[in-house]
């Protein structure tokens, strides 16, 4: 298992799903896709994102959201979303943690944000009046807050 699960429920654009697979790479993540996919894994987009990365991720893909619960079982699911005033600031985040994102463009359905089994929704901050960020990038904004908690467990070290 690695520090966090980092979860594209539902993915559409392969480039972000690429930068993903390059993020659970660098940061000792699992990435997890919620079927189904808006594309395949031959797509030239998702391979330049991710480079060579993609031997050097831990990858998983869930045919539904069920399966993902099962795979994930006994860790806190965190559902990131524009519809909520929590901070995800805010948390105090532990190893194993699952960071939930939902597809471009349209974020997670809210019934998965009030699945039961979803620990607490929480929003990155923006601008008003602007619809969302970069799926990738908000991933990697959360990762890294959640990661920095941590000390950045596992990381290297300068010496």
């Amino acid at each position: 298992m690695g520090v966090f699960h980092i979860v594209f429920f539902e993915p559409r654009i392969p480039g972000n799903t690429g930068a993903a697979i390059r993020l659970a790479a660098c940061t000792g993540s699992t990435l997890h896709l919620v079927e189904p996919l808006g594309f395949n894994f031959s797509d030239a987009h998702l391979k330049r994102a991710g480079l060579d990365y993609h031997d050097l991720a831990d990858l998983r893909i869930h045919k539904d959201f069920d399966a993902l619960l099962a795979d994930v079982a006994g860790n806190r699911i965190f559902a990131f979303t524009g519809h909520t005033e929590n901070s995800f600031a805010n948390v105090s985040y532990q190893e194993g943690d699952v960071l939930l994102f939902g597809p471009e463009p349209t974020g997670l359905p809210a019934s998965v944000v009030a699945h039961p089994a979803i620990e607490k929704a929480l929003r990155i901050p923006m601008m008003p009046h602007l619809r969302s960020l970069n799926l990738a990038n908000s991933a990697s904004i959360a990762v890294y807050e959640a990661w920095r908690q941590l000390d950045y467990a596992g990381a290297s070290v300068i010496s």
